[in-house]
């Protein structure tokens, strides 16, 4: 659970903006918002959070009757229904909502019941809790930072680990093993591992393929602890690894770091793309780099900045990020280097540490 007063601070914060959007209320269904409001864990789908200027109402089932014991304070109201929307109508009825904003993400079935059972306008509204959780707050960022430490920790045990022979998915499963033996609860993604020509294709499944003397092996992957994840890539070559690679390897390692020496307070997310691909593109291989150079982490692998990319997202202090160079030649094998930040009043704190040369195992 949240902290009593980081509720209560997170609550009044939406409620601030409920009022300079001239809204009445803020409706919230999604779970990882609720979460991050109310410290209050549901299933998605399993309940509702109305905020009002004055207090939030949280509407789930008797499932989690005993959990809302939990909250004694005036932050937060538990509502027990299985008849959610019905539950909702009947609050903002008797707090007297006429305009009702919502999360714009929702499906569109979603927002045809919403319309139809609801006598209050509703009002879409896009990133409205996003924008909040995109600027990490001290809690936050000693736990991430914890989860980034033992990310790092991860390649460490995975490099003693990996053998000439072993599979993709040998390799993938030892590391879920691995993390939750560590106290991580779960991977926010499915962790990747792609050995030779499968480490071309940036999203490559982990499959039953296993690994030779000379391949390139890519491990791109996250866990949650303590509610928040990281989010690393790591590549490591076999014995007999082509020299390109190598050379590859220091390419990006080189965009990496020019890169990260660009962010502060206020740049643009493109500016920090530009200069990687640049260098990229300067080595030769501009047109293998086929993706946004990073991206927002915290409790979702993808938050905001979105991929900052060709996007003019601004990054801002107190965010945490990916930067996440990569080149992929088709047929033959690819390279990603990435690394967690935390952007400071200064430039960034440097959450993860990738090697600066490929590693051999």
């Amino acid at each position: 659970m949240q902290k009593h007063g980081d509720v209560m601070q997170r609550i009044n914060e939406i409620q601030s903006d409920i009022e300079n959007a001239y809204l009445d209320a803020f409706l919230v269904t999604d779970a990882t918002n609720i979460f991050y409001l109310t410290g209050f864990k549901l299933i998605q789908g399993d309940g509702l959070l109305l905020i009002h200027q004055e207090t939030g109402y949280l509407i789930t089932d008797d499932r989690y009757e005993e959990a809302l014991t939990e909250f004694d304070d005036k932050s937060l109201v538990g509502c027990i229904s299985r008849r959610y929307l019905s539950k909702l109508k009947e609050c903002c009825e008797q707090l007297h909502i006429t305009v009702l904003g919502f999360e714009s993400k929702i499906s569109y079935r979603e927002y045809d019941i919403l319309d139809e059972i609801m006598d209050a306008d509703i009002v879409p509204m896009t990133d409205f809790i996003e924008n909040h959780r995109a600027n990490k707050d001290t809690q936050e960022i000693e736990t991430i930072t914890a989860t980034a430490a033992l990310h790092d920790e991860a390649f460490d045990y995975l490099s003693q680990y990996i053998q000439v022979g072993m599979t993709e998915i040998q390799i993938a499963n030892q590391l879920d093993w691995w993390m939750k033996q560590q106290g991580a609860s779960k991977a926010s993604f499915d962790t990747i591992v792609a050995s030779g020509a499968n480490a071309a294709k940036p999203h490559a499944l982990s499959t039953s393929k296993k690994i030779s003397s000379g391949d390139i092996l890519i491990i791109d992957y996250g866990y949650f602890l303590d509610g928040y994840t990281a989010d690393v890539t790591r590549t490591v070559g076999l014995p007999g690894v082509a020299d390109e690679f190598d050379t590859i390897y220091r390419i990006l390692t080189a965009a990496k770091e020019q890169a990260t020496a660009r962010i502060v307070p206020g740049v643009r997310g493109s500016e920090i793309d530009k200069v990687a691909r640049q260098i990229i593109a300067d080595a030769g291989y501009g047109e293998y780099f086929n993706h946004g150079i990073g991206h927002g982490i915290g409790l979702d692998i993808h938050e905001l900045p979105t991929s900052y990319g060709a996007d003019n997202s601004t990054l801002l202090e107190q965010q945490v990020v990916t930067i996440e160079p990569g080149i992929y030649l088709p047929h033959n094998g690819g390279i990603r280097i990435e690394d967690d930040l935390l952007i400071t009043s200064t430039g960034v704190q440097q959450l993860t540490h990738a090697p600066k040369q490929l590693p051999i195992l």
